[in-house]
Order: structure tokens, then sequence, then C-alpha cells
């Protein structure tokens, strides 16, 4: 029918069958929002993605066949993969810096109040990463000190045009699109344009690495 948009489908991966059951119980009360399908483990993604057609994935990160990082880099191997949101109960884990250069486009902690959790999914469905921000400088300032992160990121940066690294360091700045486009004097077209460009010349996969690699080059 025209006019109608249909819910953004979520599929929930996670080994707690309470957690399961309560993300489930809160997504589906939303508005424009379906829980798709669940899975109770990292090797049951790439099934539960084909049946399901999910938009966005929330992923635990310790699970025991197949962790959450491994089953992200999987998923987003494959064509047109849905965005990755991964939940984590451990605000010091390494293994979330790996999950977001696997291709996760962000991550919550699992006490993240419900009214957050849906504003992620709708964001990383529009394509804006999702970071929470108690421990997002944490794992910016561990990216940049990683051994030649620094030079590779500043190499990388120096094959964009400089209106394309503009709108790089305002990504790293966690302005979102409309942002950009009211501070750079742009129409937001031509921002996701940049962005796209980006993403395509950095062999990138979300703007979530576009941030970390801002990071790793000090300029953000």
């Amino acid at each position: 029918m025209a006019g109608v948009t249909r819910p953004l489908r979520v599929l929930i991966v996670d080994d707690d069958a309470l957690v399961r059951a309560g993300l489930s119980m809160m997504l589906d009360g939303t508005g424009g929002i379906a829980v798709a399908g669940e899975a109770a483990d990292g090797d049951e993604v790439p099934a539960a993605a084909d049946a399901h057609a999910p938009d966005v994935v929330l992923m635990d990160l310790r699970m025991p066949r197949v962790d959450g990082v491994t089953a992200t880099r999987r998923l987003r191997a494959r064509a047109n993969p849905p965005e990755v949101i991964m939940l984590t109960t451990f605000d010091s884990d390494e293994n979330i810096l790996h999950a977001l250069r696997a291709g996760a486009s962000g991550f919550l902690l699992k006490d993240t109040p419900p009214d957050r959790i849906v504003h992620a999914v709708r964001r990383v469905a529009a394509g804006e990463p999702i970071l929470s921000p108690r421990i997002t400088r944490r794992l910016m300032d561990r990216a940049a000190v990683e051994a030649g992160a620094h030079q590779r990121a500043r190499a990388a940066l120096d094959r964009l045009s400089p209106r394309e690294n503009e709108v790089v360091l305002a990504i790293a700045r966690g302005r979102s699109n409309a942002d950009i486009a009211a501070e750079l004097f742009m129409s937001v077209a031509t921002v996701k344009a940049h962005v796209s460009s980006v993403l395509t010349k950095l062999d990138l996969d979300n703007r979530t690495q576009i941030a970390l690699l801002a990071h790793d080059a000090g300029r953000a």
C-alpha cells in the first residue's frame, strides 16, 4: 500500500534466553520495529540471517561456540549485510574494539535504557553509528596506540580531498549527516555522497570505521 513503510527487522543473537526474551518484548512493543528472529549463538547467525533478512542485528559479544566478533566479521563479509550493534556486559572488554573493526556499527552495554536501544536500532538502520558514551573515548584512545596505526591512518586520509577530510572529522566528532550539512554549508545529499566516496576510497564498511581511522590519525 502506498505510503506504508515496513518496520525495521531486528535479529537478536544472545546465548541467554532471558536476555533474548527481554529484548524481544521491548522491541516488539515499539512502533516501526519488529523482531524478525532470534539466535542462541554466533554459529547460528548465517542461517538466521538467511531466514529472517534482518536490517539490524543485536549481537552478544561473548557466546560459547562462536563469539560475536567472529560472527560479525563473517556476517559483514556477505553481500548486502545487515548492520550490527554489539551488546556487552563488560565495558572493559578489549574485544569490543575488534568488533568495531570487524564491521559492527557500534556497541551498547546491556544495561542501556530501553529507549536508547530503540534509538540505536533506528540510527544504525539509517547508516549512522551508535557508541556508548561511557566507553567511546577509551576505545578510541586504545585504537590510536596500536602498532603502526597512526602512520597508516594518516596515509589513508591523505588520499582524500580536503572536503572529504572535513566530513571525516565531523563524523569522528559524532555529527549526524544533518549536522555536517549545516556545519559545512552543503546539502545532506552532498554529505552522503562524500561519506560514500570516503568508504569506497578507503575500503571501509561504515561510519564507525571512519571515526576510528580519524582517531588513529590523531585528527579527532
